[in-house]
């Protein structure tokens, strides 16, 4: 099978390109590192075109290395654009040269806040913290173009792996070695983590069957952030935490900032794994965060 990468520079994509050439895949790779702007529409049709790929797949994003949950709004704006015109020109692309196949990377946490996991059929974040407001719209225009072109979403959980905020030298875990990172009231916001590449193994895996939608792909034991924050941080041998009340965070990270740690709801990945037979081979965070830190274990109580 021929295949469009979008993204194929990113944390996943860097994971993604390699699994797809293994399995027999010709790839041809469109990101910005490469030349190629998803958002310059008449490059994407033309590369497209002289591709003539069986499969196109959009994992691009621009997510910054730091993210300062007040300015969610500006900080996302590249990443909103690359969700709504850049998917819309790799469908038109996609389209113009015949091709079937379109996977696109969602978001796993953007559901409405409510009790237990949520499967693909729960509604999205109806009232979203004002600072989420504008990545949410674009979430719903991308899984709208997605869907009109007959299409699959695979809604990410929270991404680590390298390259990510939560890699040896990510953003987040900077801030969790500076204890500048607290478990907000009382750490209520359940986690469903992804390794980049069992994500990575989600999109080979879609390619081989027919399914259309959206899917969860997450790990199978989402778990409160009250819970693995305290965790992560004994794992790097960093200061456990500080706890803080929401009303003193929301100082500091805004709306978003205390959502974030509060409300995210889990998702459920069992549709993932009924429909596509794909199984992660991380599935819980501490067995993919264990296999990407050198650890000392006696640092690691109740890890091991």
């Amino acid at each position: 099978m021929r295949v469009v990468v979008a993204g194929a520079t990113g944390v996943i994509g860097r994971c993604l390109v390699p699994r797809l050439s293994a399995a027999g895949h010709e790839v041809t790779g469109l990101s910005r590192a490469a030349g190629v702007d998803l958002l310059d529409r008449n490059a994407v049709i033309r590369l497209v075109a002289e591709a003539r790929p069986d499969a196109a797949v959009h994992m691009a994003t621009a997510i910054p290395a730091r993210i300062n949950p007040k300015t969610m709004a500006r900080d996302f704006e590249l990443t909103n654009r690359l969700r709504t015109d850049g998917t819309r020109n790799l469908i038109e692309a996609a389209r113009g040269a015949g091709v079937k196949r379109i996977i696109v990377q969602g978001l796993g946490y953007a559901y409405q806040p409510g009790d237990g996991l949520a499967d693909e059929d729960a509604p999205l974040w109806r009232d979203p913290p004002r600072e989420f407001a504008t990545s949410l719209r674009a979430l719903v225009e991308l899984e709208r173009l997605t869907a009109e072109a007959g299409g699959l979403v695979l809604r990410i959980g929270h991404l680590y792996g390298p390259g990510s905020a939560y890699a040896a030298d990510g953003s987040f875990t900077a801030q969790v070695r500076a204890r500048r990172l607290p478990v907000v009231g009382s750490g209520g916001s359940v986690f469903s983590f992804i390794h980049a590449a069992d994500a990575a193994d989600a999109v080979v895996a879609a390619l081989q069957r027919e399914v259309s939608g959206v899917l969860n792909i997450a790990d199978d034991t989402p778990v409160p952030i009250g819970e693995w924050l305290p965790a992560f941080a004994a794992m790097l041998g960093a200061p456990a935490p500080r706890h803080v009340p929401a009303a003193l965070a929301r100082l500091a990270g805004g709306g978003w900032g205390v959502a974030f740690m509060t409300r995210l709801r889990g998702a459920s990945n069992a549709r993932a794994r009924a429909q596509l037979g794909w199984r992660p081979r991380y599935p819980g965070w501490s067995d993919g965060f264990e296999a990407e830190y050198d650890r000392d274990p006696a640092a690691s109580p109740g890890l091991s």
